[in-house]
């Protein structure tokens, strides 16, 4: 994972503009919320589950980085999988993934 994705997921985060954990990610992809689904590459389980979702609503969804460096970026522990709430978040997201 790149610093720039890393720093627009911290940034998102203290905008509250993510969803992180199980509970929440699965809460909000029923409410059909988010605008981007990024995954850890290390989550293998997590991408089992959380793709075949996204694909059911057309979300996209990015692997990226390992669980350590997703936890690191919104300033929490590991985490598998972090869910963008926010369209431009999600964008800029994208666009920086190079």
């Amino acid at each position: 994972m790149n610093t720039r994705t890393q720093s627009l997921i911290g940034i998102a985060r203290r905008a509250g503009k993510i969803a992180s954990g199980d509970a929440q990610i699965e809460a909000m992809i029923k409410k059909r919320k988010g605008f981007l689904l990024i995954i850890a590459e290390d989550a293998h389980g997590a991408q089992k589950k959380y793709t075949l979702w996204a694909n059911d609503i057309k979300l996209p969804v990015y692997i990226t980085g390992t669980k350590l460096e997703l936890g690191c970026s919104i300033g929490l522990s590991p985490r598998s999988a972090v869910l963008i709430l926010d369209q431009g978040f999600a964008k800029a997201i994208l666009l920086a993934r190079s």
